[in-house]
């Protein structure tokens, strides 16, 4: 293994640079949330949103997509159920298991988050420039792609 002083000096380390711009993507989503109405979710919660499905999903494999315990995604399903963003309901391919879904206003949350996400995508594009932002973003999807074949979009 190469001793940290054999990394590059002119940027972080890939795991620096990535939990960082992560914080910071965070960080951005989360600021207009209180006067969009959404000021009862926590940051802890974008792990749930942040791994739910349309259609609904399984708790294990919620808990699994957002790399948390079954205890621990469980507990946070139970706040946004209890706060109206979350329902369960039957499984219709197995009638004892639950599938997770949005309700409405957890589908509203979605949608406003998604525009977000648009405007995040071109703040952060005009920083360093269109071309080397979807660059940037194509080698990314293309590592994930082949780092994890399975949830590949490609």
């Amino acid at each position: 293994m190469a001793p940290s002083r054999d990394l590059p000096t002119d940027r972080l380390a890939i795991g620096q640079l990535l939990v960082r711009l992560l914080r910071e993507f965070r960080d951005d989503l989360a600021v207009p949330r209180a006067d969009a109405g959404y000021g009862d979710v926590r940051e802890v919660h974008f792990q749930i949103f942040g791994n739910i499905r349309m259609g609904g999903i399984r708790l294990t494999e919620l808990a699994d997509r957002a790399q948390l315990s079954l205890a621990a995604a469980s507990e946070l399903v139970n706040d946004l159920v209890d706060l109206g963003y979350l329902t369960r309901r039957p499984d219709p391919a197995d009638g004892r298991a639950k599938l997770i879904d949005l309700t409405q206003r957890g589908q509203a949350l979605m949608a406003d988050a998604g525009g977000r996400v648009i405007d995040i995508e071109r703040r952060w594009s005009a920083a360093v420039g269109e071309r080397n932002f979807a660059q940037m973003v194509r080698t990314m999807q293309r590592l994930l792609d082949e780092l994890d074949p399975k949830d590949s979009r490609s």
